[in-house]
């Protein structure tokens, strides 16, 4: 494993971590010529599932479209990049499973396990990945929203 600091290939594992229900690897490394630590991640390569759109398009799982997609409806709350980590890994078990049949999976199902999720662990974050998600309009979406997840409250 190259270092991202110094480029050296020479490096240990420090620390190994089994993620995501055995599903994954992750490594602390340490850089033996310039001492710097960092993370590596090892998983399975299956065969890829697809995502049916809400258009009818199908196309590949992307586990960095739904990372990118809480990282943003997590921005600026006091979540950890771990919790984040965790449950990126926790909804892509879940769209595993679910597509585990045919190797598909429709977008809205996915869409609503992340919102799931997001409801778990910060509110602020569901009503921002919700507003884009579900294409609020004006300020009475955002309101029934709110009001539906203060009941679950």
């Amino acid at each position: 494993m190259r270092c991202p600091h110094c480029g050296s290939f020479n490096d240990k594992v420090v620390e190994s971590r089994t993620l995501a229900n055995g599903e994954s690897i992750r490594r602390r490394r340490e850089c033996i010529d310039c001492g710097y630590r960092f993370t590596s991640y090892e998983r399975i390569e299956d065969k890829q599932f697809m995502v049916i759109k809400r258009d009818g398009r199908r196309e590949p799982f992307d586990r960095a479209k739904i990372e990118r997609g809480v990282q943003r409806a997590l921005e600026k709350r006091p979540v950890s990049q771990m919790t984040i980590e965790n449950l990126v890994n926790e909804i892509e078990d879940a769209v595993a499973i679910a597509g585990k049949a045919n190797h598909e999976i429709p977008s809205t199902e996915i869409g609503e396990l992340v919102l799931k999720k997001l409801g778990e662990i910060d509110k602020v974050a569901y009503i921002r990945f919700a507003s884009v998600y579900r294409h609020f309009e004006n300020l009475d979406e955002f309101v029934q929203e709110i009001q539906k997840l203060g009941g679950k409250a």
